[in-house]
Formats: structure tokens, sequence, C-alpha cells
């Protein structure tokens, strides 16, 4: 980089962080941008960016009648999801990044990728953006810096954090910030990296434009770094939703839950209940990620480190997310969905009648009952959590909520009975770390078979599967008031492949029994596997159109499946090796005990 270049830089910035100033002036002189913009998160300069990428068609503008302050991006058809395939964890042991990970030692990453990245900025435009993941001033929240050639990232980032000068604020002259290296390149898919070094506290992501490989303090720090941070700092960074359910008595409680993708994570972070339901209320504190430590009160504190939804499109509509669709009513970029002639947006699954025309996710004529769909199945919207009608007063909170109960879920079609509470802490960390869900034909070509995915976490953990599982188990000695573990499965299915349980907002009935359980209020079912609703005192199924057998159906455990169960869960723990925890191979071997197996 020039030296005209570098004290331009010194001289605009707005900040005296020498740390900050010399990493970025490093990364420049790499990069080679033609200008650089430090971002301070006001509404002039978002509508400036706007401006900017509506006049580079990298945006396009909705019809603000409809939708105000809107805008439809349409990504390269070869870059529209992560790429777990070119996530890595680099670290200088590979037994520390694990099985279940990418790796490439940190010396051969930071080689390949400074190839990569030499004169990837030139003729665009470098933009720093300061961002702190969790509420001002909490002491749960971490502070990154990206720096990209992206305007649609900046704008993305905008909504997803706490953007701009409040984060330089925080981070004062502290060294203590994540570097956070994008650029989009050519979008070659060979030439595509998405790096992490947790022990540098640092993630350099190429050759993407795809938010979940280039907003970087969503899955890249929040969970990837974070969790490697939260096993060195005592805390969990977590793939879970917070929402608080306050009763028609003011009581509220707050629960953190745990679901892998297409299992409904967003819709119960953001239910109404049912109308038998009356005075009661949900309200969503995070839809995708919890950062929870130990208050000085003993119990569980958790926070949501994002400030807007980074949501899939498809499916979502008023009857399974009414809150989701009133959040992308405004001050929403839509990505890969389709656009009406009038300039709405539309995707599968939405409300009403499917439109006869339509121009769909990259810029094509569609017409109803062409075999193709018009949204990418993965199109996704980013709003702002403020948009949310039932976004919790506590989200902006720096102590964050107390958390009473911790769900994990799955899609299962068998086995897993609707509802399931944990003998115990161990027990509990066992159910969550053998969790999984079907996969379909279309994704494997065969039905039912269960991916494991423990907690929701295996593309997200950024170190050893085996040691982030002992880390669950530790931080019990941390928690002297422990929340009560549950399991959940809202996919059951009867003889004809028909879900039994009606799910969204009558999953506020278990939600219940769940609240009711974590304060002792009712009595329980004690069986082999766990603490289930009893038939005469349980599940509140009044104004619920389903029979009798079916409810015995959708709670039932059958020996049999969870014989089968236990033995499918064989090469996960192997697969971990040494650093399977023995407490969970003990709890799996304690069950294959009770059932006589």
């Amino acid at each position: 980089m020039a030296s005209n270049q570098t004290a331009a830089l010194q001289g605009s910035a707005p900040t005296k962080n020498a740390e900050l100033l010399s990493w970025v002036a490093k990364m420049a002189q790499m990069t080679q941008p033609d200008s650089i913009v430090w971002c301070d998160g006001s509404e002039e300069e978002q509508k400036r960016f706007t401006e900017l990428a509506v006049k580079e068609g990298i945006l396009i503008p909705l019809n603000q009648q409809k939708r105000p302050g809107c805008y439809l991006h349409r990504s390269n058809p070869n870059d529209v999801a992560r790429v777990e395939h070119l996530t890595f964890i680099c670290t200088t042991n590979k037994e520390d990044a694990g099985p279940t990970n990418n790796w490439m030692e940190p010396e051969a990453a930071y080689t390949k990728l400074t190839h990569l990245f030499t004169g990837a900025m030139k003729g665009r435009t470098m933009y720093v953006i300061p961002y702190v993941m969790g509420p001002l001033g909490s002491p749960f929240a971490k502070i990154g810096v990206e720096l990209t050639d992206s305007v649609y990232v900046a704008l993305n980032m905008r909504i997803m954090t706490r953007m701009g000068k409040a984060a330089l604020d925080m981070l004062g002259d502290s060294n203590d910030f994540n570097r956070g290296l994008h650029s989009t390149g050519d979008l070659n898919p060979d030439r595509r990296f998405i790096c992490h070094f947790p022990q540098d506290n640092t993630i350099w992501s190429i050759g993407s434009g795809y938010g979940g490989n280039v907003l970087l303090g969503k899955k890249c720090l929040a969970l990837r770094i974070g969790s490697y941070l939260g096993e060195h700092e005592g805390w969990l960074a977590e793939h879970m939703l917070i929402l608080g359910v306050t009763s028609p008595k003011g009581e509220t409680t707050y629960v953190a839950a745990a679901f892998p993708s297409a299992c409904g994570k967003t819709n119960f972070a953001m239910m109404i209940p049912p109308k038998e339901y009356e005075g009661w209320k949900i309200e969503t504190v995070g839809d995708d990620i919890a950062w929870m430590r130990t208050g000085p009160d003993g119990r569980l504190w958790a926070i949501n480190p994002e400030a807007g939804y980074f949501g899939v499109a498809p499916g979502t509509n008023y009857k399974s997310n009414p809150n989701a669709m009133a959040s992308v009513a405004k001050d929403t970029i839509f990505t890969n969905v389709a656009m009406t002639p009038d300039g709405d947006v539309w995707w599968e699954g939405m409300d009403g009648e499917v439109p006869e025309e339509l121009i769909d996710w990259q810029g094509r004529p569609w017409k109803k009952g062409s075999g193709e769909k018009a949204a990418h199945p993965n199109s996704r919207f980013t709003a702002p959590a403020s948009n949310n009608p039932a976004l919790s007063a506590k989200v902006n909170d720096p102590m964050g909520v107390p958390i009473s109960a911790l769900i994990f879920g799955g899609r299962r079609s068998n086995t897993v009975p609707l509802v399931i509470q944990a003998f115990n802490w161990t027990h509990g960390v066992f159910l969550g770390a053998t969790m999984g869900s079907e996969t379909t034909a279309a994704a494997t070509g065969k039905v039912g078979v269960v991916r494991r995915d423990p907690m929701a976490m295996l593309p997200f953990c950024g170190y050893h599967m085996g040691d982030y599982l002992q880390h669950w188990l530790d931080m019990q000695k941390k928690i002297a008031h422990p929340p009560k573990i549950f399991q959940v499965n809202w996919f059951r299915q009867d003889k004809n492949g028909k879900f039994i349980w009606p799910g969204f907002g009558e999953n506020m009935r278990v939600l219940e029994w769940i609240v009711n359980r974590v304060h002792g209020r009712v009595p329980t079912e004690e069986t082999l596997l766990g603490w289930v609703p009893r038939q005469d005192n349980g599940l509140n199924l009044k104004g619920l159109d389903l029979s009798q057998e079916a409810i015995s159906e959708v709670t039932s455990i059958k020996e049999d499946e969870w014989k089968t169960e236990l033995k499918s869960q064989e090469p996960f723990f192997e697969s971990l090796g040494l650093k399977a925890p023995e407490a969970l191979t003990l709890q799996r071997k304690l069950l294959i005990s009770r059932l006589g197996t």
C-alpha cells in the first residue's frame, strides 16, 4: 500500500487504538484496496451504502409502499449456502480440531490464503466494520472487526450486530478483538475458503458472498470461535434460541433450546400460543445463538449476541410464524427470493395463491406450474430484531436472562417421544449429545437415516467434539442451580407417514409442562429413559383435536425402538475416540442395561 494511503488511513480512522490501526494497515497492504471506509453505523451511512448498492446492481429496490426500506439481493448461483467442506478449523495440533471438523495447519492456511488475498481488493473499497456481539456494555459481549470489500456485507452486519462507533467506544485501546478478513474474490468455488484460527481469535474468509460464510460475527465468531473461547474461559456458546414465557399470573420463565435445521427453531422462538392460552405471552430474546455464563446467583444466564435475524424464507408464512412475517415487513434485505410483478417478494410456502408469473431468484421469468423453484430453497431474509412484535424487553439487558430449562430437539419419525425430562445434568447432556434428525430421500437417497448433531453444533463447534461434550459436563460444577434439561420431538409420524402432533402454536402445551416441571408444580411418570407427563395430570390438551390413541402414540416409549437407537449411537461415540467422555459412555451403558440388551 502506498505511503499516502497509509497516511489517509491513519488520518481518517475514528480511533487511536494502535493495535487495530496496525492490523488494518497490514491487511490493506496485502489486499490493496483503492479506498478504505471506516463504518460508523449511522443512518446517514446506511442510506449512502444502500444508494451505492442499488447503483451497482447489488441491491434491487422493492415496492416501497408494500415493503418500506426493503431490498432484494441475488447472489451468484454457485454461492448460495454455507460450504462445510471448505470451512476449516486451523489449530496447531490436528487433534484439537477433532474428527468432526476439517483441519488445516495455521501456517499453511495463512500461506494459502495470503496468496489468494494479495491484491484481492484492487479496484474495490475496504469497509472496516467494528461490531459488538451482545448488548453494549455487557460483560458477556465480544468485539470484532471485519474488513470486507462487500457493501452487501456492511449493510447486513449493520442489521445483525451492534456496529460502528459504539463498538470502537467499547473497545477503547484494548487489543481484545476478533480479527476478521473477508473478500468476495472472484467467487470461484475452487478459491473459496472459510478459515478459523481459534488460537489467534482470527477468521479469514475468501471467495464467497453468502451470509453464513461472510457475516463473520454470526456462525464464525458467535459459534466456532465462541465455543473455543467458551471452553477456555468457562462459558457456553450455543446454537440455541432463547425465549421468555409469561403466565397469566405474571410469572416469567426463560428457556434456551437447540434444534438442528428444519426443526422449527425460529418458529418456536417466535411462537404465538393457541386461543386456549389466553393471557400467556411468548417473548423472543434470540432465535439462533445463546452465550451462557454462570451468574453471581449460581444460575445460568444467557444473552443473544445478535441484533437481527438471518432467517430461511421458504416455509415462513402467517400460519408457521406470524411474528417472522411481521419482522420482514420493513427495513429487510432479502436474498435469493422471487419477485412479483409489482415489486414484492415471494417464496415457496408463502401465504395465498401461487402467482401466475414471477421473476425467479436468478432474475429469470418464471411461470406457475413450471416445476422449477421460484425462490432458492436456502433463500434468506436479514431483518432487525426490533421489527419483531414479540421481542423481549430483556434483549439489550447487559446481564441477559436466567435460564430455567434447556431443551434439545430433533426431527424423528419414531423412537423419541413428544417430551421427556432428563433425570439429572449428566443424563441431559447425554440426550443433547445423541440428538439427531432423520435425513430425507432428496438429501441422501435414503429415508430415515439419523444424522447425529450433538446440541445442534456439529457444523459449528470450533474444537474437538469430545472436549466440547466434556466441557458441558464440567459446567455443572460451575452452576450451583443448573437448569432442568428436556428433550422434545414434534415430528412423530403415524403408520401412514403423517405427523401426529400439530406443532406450531400447539407446542405451547409442551412448553407449559416444561415450565410447570421447572417450578415443581406437576408430578411425572418415571420411565427407563426419563420423566414424562402423566396421563391423568400432565399435558394440557383442552381444545386440541387429537384422539387419545394419537396422544398415546406421540408420547410412547417403545423398548424395541430404543434398543435400535442405542445401537445406532455406537459409531458416534467411536468417532470421538479416547476423548469420548466417560460419563456419557456410562450413561449409554446404563440405558442398555435397563433395556436388557
